[in-house]
């Protein structure tokens, strides 16, 4: 039997975490939103033009996936909370690359607040990732599994055409 070894333990979470978006699409809509602000400047994100942009991409995801109305309905309010619920942890991301600079570009390596560090970011991404998860599954609930076929292939196009995860 291999050995694990922290990378291959977190390569993966990041495999199995790149089905799961690509299976209910939702990545695409959320986290480009999300997004969104970084391409124009990086500062904090306006909710007013992070609500328009979701608008813009759920409504491309309803045309791609024929949703109903009743669904239109149950997932203009699950995506739009994951979306809100996930927003602060853009600052946080932020902040955390700063920290991780100033750990590791000091006079002095302290090992243990670098593992501090390391363990703390390791919470903040399971946080994200049971918060981003739970919409997935919400969202799938809703939709049919030909609609969720779909959207997984929408999702898998997208990804081979930016050479990269299917956000935004």
């Amino acid at each position: 039997m291999e050995a694990t070894t922290p990378q291959t333990s977190r390569r993966r979470f990041f495999k199995l975490a790149g089905i799961t978006t690509a299976a209910a699409g939702l990545g695409a809509v959320a986290l480009g939103a999300l997004a969104h602000g970084r391409r124009h400047g990086g500062g904090p994100v306006d909710p007013a033009k992070m609500e328009q942009h979701l608008d813009r991409m759920l409504r491309h995801m309803y045309v791609e996936i024929d949703a109903t109305d009743a669904q239109k309905q149950k997932l203009d309010p699950i995506v739009k909370q994951a979306a809100k619920d996930l927003a602060p942890l853009r600052e946080q991301v932020r902040a955390a690359r700063q920290e991780g600079v100033k750990l590791l570009s000091a006079d002095t390596i302290d090992r243990g607040a670098i593992e501090r560090f390391r363990v703390q970011q390791i919470g903040a991404t399971d946080a994200a990732s049971r918060r981003f998860t739970q919409a997935l599954a919400d969202v799938a609930e809703v939709l049919t599994p030909e609609q969720r076929r779909k959207l997984a292939a929408h999702a898998g196009r997208r990804r081979h055409g930016r050479g990269g995860m299917a956000f935004g």
